[in-house]
């Protein structure tokens, strides 16, 4: 079914692929693991507090020990809670804990290999670990006013770009790198295919901090008024336009210091990707 457009602001994009889809499918969502160098030793009740935005300070403000709890290279970049269960969702082990926070909220996270940090009578911390270091973090408790049982207390993840490779795929994140060979932080730059239900499939976004650039071959956009100049398939690159270093499979990101246009440079030539309007997503 073909759904509308509404106008809202257009974000990072959402996970596109169900996880439990991927190669670690069956594989337990809690393994022994190898403790950490630096295993976190706060408290597991660190009192939320909702704060206005999405920028790190508000994220760590709402999500707790979870938000504590990360070792990050960059910035927290989602987080929350409580938010929970009611009387008849509640677990009987910290693992069902654990397993119901991935079927109630179905978070763009990896959902297996999850290793228990550390454990307290009533609450337990959950930690996705890479090298050694946690990226994501669940803390689940025991027994909270009107939830009986384990339920998700406090969450918390780093980019998805400090993820392994096959985690920000399936999580629909096209991880791009910089001149020096690093990862890009998602959220200063990723790309994106268009959702099918809204008949964009043709299409394809860059988005670059507040901004998203549109590959458009089948002028989609075009014909829906939703960016302000058609995107061209070949041009010549334009005199003032600097290499940002930003490269992604052969697709080299290119910017003049208008920053109105994104330049591609691939193997066959120079793409002209138009910025879409400001605020339009897909419903």
């Amino acid at each position: 079914m073909r759904r509308g457009l509404v106008a809202v602001a257009m974000a990072v994009p959402v996970a596109l692929a169900a996880l439990g889809c991927d190669d670690g499918a069956g594989a337990p969502v809690v393994v022994e693991g190898t403790p950490p160098a630096s295993p976190y030793r706060g408290p597991l009740h660190v009192p939320t507090r909702a704060v206005d935005g999405s920028g790190p300070r508000a994220l760590r403000s709402a999500s707790g020990a979870a938000g504590r709890a990360l070792e990050c290279d960059g910035q927290i970049f989602e987080g929350g809670g409580p938010d929970g269960w009611s009387r008849s969702d509640g677990g009987d082990t910290p693992e069902e804990g654990l397993r119901l926070y991935f079927d109630m909220f179905e978070p763009g996270q990896p959902d297996h290999g999850y290793r228990a940090e550390r454990e307290e009578t009533d609450r337990v911390l959950y930690s996705f670990d890479v090298k050694g270091r946690t990226k994501v973090a669940v803390v689940v408790a025991r027994d909270q006013k009107g939830r009986p049982g384990w339920g998700p207390e406090t969450n918390a993840a780093c980019d998805p770009a400090e993820l392994p490779g096959r985690w920000a795929a399936d999580l629909g994140y096209e991880i791009w790198t910089d001149r020096a060979g690093e990862r890009v932080p998602v959220r200063r730059l990723s790309g994106s295919p268009g959702p099918e239900h809204c008949d964009w499939q043709s299409v394809h976004f860059l988005t670059l901090g507040e901004r998203t650039y549109v590959r458009d071959p089948k002028g989609v956009f075009g014909r829906n008024g939703l960016i302000d100049a058609p995107y061209r398939q070949r041009v010549r690159m334009p005199a003032d336009a600097r290499d940002t270093g930003y490269h992604r499979r052969g697709r080299h990101l290119w910017l003049t210091a208008d920053r109105d246009t994104a330049y591609i440079r691939t193997s066959a030539g120079v793409e002209a990707w138009p910025r879409a309007a400001r605020g339009v997503a897909c419903k």
